[in-house]
């Protein structure tokens, strides 16, 4: 029987624990994706004494087909573009650029209003620990890898407290990624099934853990 946690404070400390080994590393940078993302990122980066912060991703949809994703853009000016759909659907260069200009638009609003002006932290030779509140596509996680690696990160942990076995397993094989997926429960339905409060993280409840993360990161510095 899978464990359903009480809610993303929860969930973040019981995926903490299984980061235990990077606890006190200068090294290491929790990225959460937003919203539902931060407070599992805030536990995590809480207990292993790490500087946390948000890695905003927007996917690429098709015209028409918006939840068909030909590519992503994400924090740092990374666009990542899945060659095959943009060939197979004909998008030409103007039309990629219009939806990327218009996401573009959508992805600095969330940096300012969740970072404010702290600057963007380094990944040059750091572990990023990448997380979310759980796994089921993998989509955006896939897409959030995809454009962390041109950040230039040592190692890069994709790490949820609950995923898709099969989605989970999907992760492991992608290329100089470690994936920590603490349940993996069969059937697993949806994200939300494994917690007892699902309820939407808010943009204000995302800014004040950020600004919370960035004290006690100061306060260990």
């Amino acid at each position: 029987m899978s464990i359903i946690f009480k809610d993303r404070c929860q969930a973040g400390q019981f995926l903490a624990e299984q980061l235990a080994p990077y606890g006190g590393r200068r090294d290491v940078v929790v990225l959460a994706l937003p919203r539902g993302g931060v407070p599992i990122g805030f536990e995590v980066a809480r207990m292993l004494k790490a500087p946390l912060d948000v890695f905003v991703v927007r996917k690429l949809g098709v015209p028409g087909q918006e939840e068909l994703a030909f590519g992503a853009i994400a924090s740092g000016g990374v666009r990542v573009l899945n060659e095959h759909i943009v060939h197979a659907l004909r998008l030409t260069p103007g039309m990629i650029e219009r939806i990327a200009e218009r996401e573009q638009l959508e992805l600095e609003r969330r940096e300012r209003l969740y970072r404010g002006t702290r600057s963007r932290p380094d990944l040059h030779g750091k572990v990023a620990i990448i997380v979310d509140d759980g796994l089921a596509t993998g989509a955006t996680m896939r897409a959030a890898v995809d454009a962390l690696k041109q950040e230039g990160p040592k190692q890069i942990i994709v790490a949820v407290p609950v995923g898709s076995r099969d989605t989970c397993s999907a992760m492991r094989r992608v290329s100089d990624v470690l994936t920590v997926c603490a349940e993996m429960p069969e059937p697993f339905y949806g994200v939300g099934m494994w917690y007892e409060d699902f309820s939407q993280t808010t943009d204000d409840e995302v800014s004040e853990l950020l600004s919370s993360a960035a004290e006690f990161s100061k306060a260990a510095a």
